[in-house]
């Protein structure tokens, strides 16, 4: 039997605030892990679930992307193939607790709002469609074919198409994902927002201009053979556990790692490997060779100053940059000086350090970048990812094994859903071929992103939102502007598997559409089918569920897109959406003939390991940019001003936390224990400040507006916790501290949330 969800919230007073981990993982990850799928899901389901979790013939994990071993390449999986955040992820989609409509009856949603999202997310799985009339306080259960028509008479009363928006999150199939798009797109927009424009935007922006294609370059191998691994703006310990394998592999071969963080993060220090004996017994893996424990909003800076050394060594691989390079003189030409005073007001580093991480990366022949969110969410995330590969370009890194590019993904196909057609500015060759191979008119104006939509909800340009997984309310920026936005609808849909804080803000008519999990069969009208993902490294491979689904009533993503499309788009519609309900196959057979590189993706996607998509620059060192060239680039740092008496602050997870799922509300790691409304501060700037460690507080972000007025936003009560971030940085973690992140302060190019470097300052609560 598993235990109940609990009944109330345990609150800030209950923190407890002890030493940070000293290893990551370990037998005691391994308990934890095995003590929250017991008590969500009981000894026996336990058993049965966890030795499928990334296994050739069970399911995809649903946290993050990191790839599986490539057993064609020789790496075998193991036995037990997940990390203890992958245990936990299984957990929570896996559980016994119920949410049906005895749930709603008796708890309001005025009620339901004022419950953190742990408590809500705690309930357990939805089990049957339910709807909020307006005027209603409560959720009532409705039929499936009555909350179609519902939704499509929604949709179909808007003055034009445009005033809807489609978000995704990245745990869609690809099966799901493509289908989702023709949907949207087949009733005459492009507003398909998703999770990645919160995330890697700024990736994509910085890759497909400077080398062409926005995604990693690199293989799980490459990773493991590399002599170098930069490992920056990135916490794998929590956000990618498997990754800190991949990571033990490369010291066990000799190579070295360098970490770039605001925060020491014990999975970067020192690794215990729960699945071989060192892990057990002895003192683990230290990992990181050099720990550059960077201000917030320096790393630009940090990246100039290397590539100003590697020109001064003279450590150039001319031969590359002559061949397939373009735009080398202009970027020398600013590249070759560095102004140390303001690299360290910048950085928080000294010059001694920089020199040494130089002099790593030349005598490297090897070397692999890697990333998230740390970087993308800066204001200057694209131009801070563009030096990076600015960087790699001078030593010749990108298409060789052992080197290049890995912006490291979070949900688990996040990458797929880009490549399947969710996006709000796909190029012109794909909409044509959609067009073609269905026969149906697709727009082709750019259509909003997650911040243009939320501001278009706020401005009443957008009237209805469909969110297929995620929980946009949760992990959007400004929060209390996100809740107004979306209240200002008249129509909300959430697809969902559990309750979350996007159920409890409707518009005036809100729908919760119940899904399947990846752990659960789908069996449809030609037996039980399988879904396809793609990991951050390209790979496309098979998800198969085993459990029986949490409810008679639920339907799967592609059930339910089929089932809308059919009701808004009528049964005169020349896409064969009853069909593609009962059998997947066709609708990869669909796939393979719009999106590049899936031809034949039946067959491919049945080979043992899948298969892996094309990537020009990796595979025959081919960039298919504007100028037919890999682009160096020139990025100038803009110094963050912040006033005295502010700091800059950083939103995190924590480690019993999956992107807005909280598992718990402890942070091993970081030696917290049963709180979360906490921000981290270096003592000496607790004490500058005239606080204590344990003091409550009002957290205040302050923001300068583009017409020069400063806005203020708050976030209350929140503990202070002395910890050795860098000097004059803090850190909270979200969704607790979303509401201090402004809409408007956005990064450049890539309109991503800037949730690092937000300036704040700290007042007695």
């Amino acid at each position: 039997m598993s235990r109940g969800a609990p009944e109330k919230d345990i609150d800030e007073n209950g923190l407890r605030v002890g030493p940070p981990g000293h290893a990551a993982a370990g037998v005691k990850g391994v308990l934890v892990s095995l003590q929250r799928s017991w008590e969500q899901m009981g000894l026996t389901r336990t058993a049965r679930t966890l030795p499928l979790l990334n296994q050739r013939a069970g399911f995809d994990c649903p946290g993050c992307a990191w790839p599986d071993p490539r057993e064609a390449e020789g790496d075998k999986r193991k036995l037990a193939e997940f990390c203890e955040n992958g245990a936990k992820a299984v957990a929570e989609e896996a559980t016994t607790r119920r949410v049906g409509p005895e749930f709603f009856a008796r708890h309001p949603v005025a009620e339901l709002a004022g419950k953190t999202d742990y408590w809500l997310g705690q309930q357990g799985r939805l089990t049957q469609p339910m709807i909020l009339r307006d005027g209603d306080s409560h959720y009532r259960p409705i039929g499936w074919a009555e909350a179609f028509e519902v939704i499509a008479a929604g949709l179909r009363g808007l003055a034009s198409p445009d005033e809807a928006a489609f978000y995704t999150s990245g745990r869609t199939s690809n099966e799901a994902a493509f289908l989702y798009q023709l949907l949207v797109r087949s009733f005459g927009t492009n507003n398909l927002p998703d999770c990645s424009n919160m995330c890697h935007e700024s990736s994509g922006s910085a890759l497909t201009e400077t080398i062409g294609i926005g995604k990693g370059s690199v293989s799980l191998s490459d990773v493991e053979h590399a002599d170098l691994v930069l490992v920056v703006g990135q916490n794998p310990g929590t956000n990618h556990p498997r990754m800190l394998s991949s990571l033990e592999k490369v010291k066990r071969r000799g190579g070295r790692i360098i970490a770039v963080n605001p925060l020491p993060e014990t999975g970067l220090m020192r690794f215990k490997n729960p699945q071989n004996v060192r892990g057990v017994v002895g003192d683990g893996t230290q990992l990181a060779d050099e720990f550059a424990q960077i201000r917030i909003g320096g790393d630009l800076a940090l990246f100039k100053a290397l590539n100003a050394l590697v020109l001064k060594a003279g450590a150039v691989d001319q031969e590359f940059i002559d061949a397939h390079a373009h735009g080398f003189d202009e970027f020398t030409a600013q590249a070759r000086e560095v102004d140390w005073e303001a690299t360290a007001e910048a950085t928080g580093l000294d010059r001694e350090q920089i020199e040494r991480i130089a002099e790593m990366l030349i005598s490297s022949q090897r070397t692999v970048a890697c990333w998230a969110m740390g970087l993308t969410q800066q204001k200057q995330g694209v131009a801070t990812i563009r030096e990076i590969v600015n960087l790699l370009l001078l030593r010749g890194m990108i298409g060789k094994p052992g080197a290049g590019v890995c912006p490291v993904r979070g949900h688990s196909n996040v990458q797929g859903d880009r490549t399947m057609g969710i996006w709000e500015k796909m190029p012109e060759k794909f909409l044509a071929a959609l067009e073609r191979e269905f026969g149906v008119p697709v727009p082709r104006e750019h259509g909003l992103d997650t911040v243009d939509t939320i501001r278009a909800m706020q401005a009443g340009r957008v009237k209805a939102f469909v969110g297929m997984g995620g929980n946009f309310v949760s992990a959007t920026p400004d929060t209390d502007a996100t809740i107004r936005a979306l209240r200002g609808c008249e129509l909300t849909v959430q697809v969902s598997t559990k309750l979350n804080r996007s159920h409890v803000v409707p518009g005036r008519t809100a729908l919760i559409l119940p899904t399947l999990g990846r752990t659960e069969r789908d069996a449809q009208g030609t037996g039980e089918q399988f879904v396809t993902v793609e990991d951050s490294m390209s790979v496309v491979h098979v998800s198969r569920g085993r459990l029986a689904p949490a409810s008679e009533h639920l339907l799967s993503e592609v059930a339910i897109v089929c089932r809308l499309a059919r009701e808004l788009l009528g049964p005169e519609h020349p896409v064969r959406w009853e069909s593609f309900e009962r059998d997947y196959d066709l609708i990869r057979d669909h796939i393979a003939q719009v999106v590049p590189g899936c031809e034949d993706y039946n067959r491919r996607v049945r080979e043992p390991d899948g298969f892996v998509l094309p990537h020009p620059p990796r595979d025959s060192r081919t960039f298919p940019t504007a100028t037919g060239k890999a682009n160096f680039t020139v990025n100038v740092p803009e110094p963050i001003r912040v006033p005295a008496g502010r700091l800059l602050l950083q939103t995190m997870r924590s480690h019993d936390q999956y992107n807005t799922t909280i598992y718990g509300l402890s942070d091993r790691y970081r030696g917290i224990e049963d709180g979360r409304r906490v921000v981290l501060v270096n003592g000496e700037d607790i004490a500058e400040l005239g606080f204590a460690a344990g003091d409550l507080v009002n957290v205040i972000s302050e923001w300068t507006a583009p017409d020069g007025s400063v806005e203020e936003r708050r976030a209350e009560r929140f503990r202070i916790v002395a910890y050795p971030t860098a000097r004059g940085c803090a850190a909270a973690y979200y969704p607790e501290a979303n509401p201090l992140v402004p809409l408007n302060s956005v990064a450049e190019k890539s309109n991503t949330p800037v949730s690092k470097a937000v300036v704040i300052r700290l007042e007695r609560s």
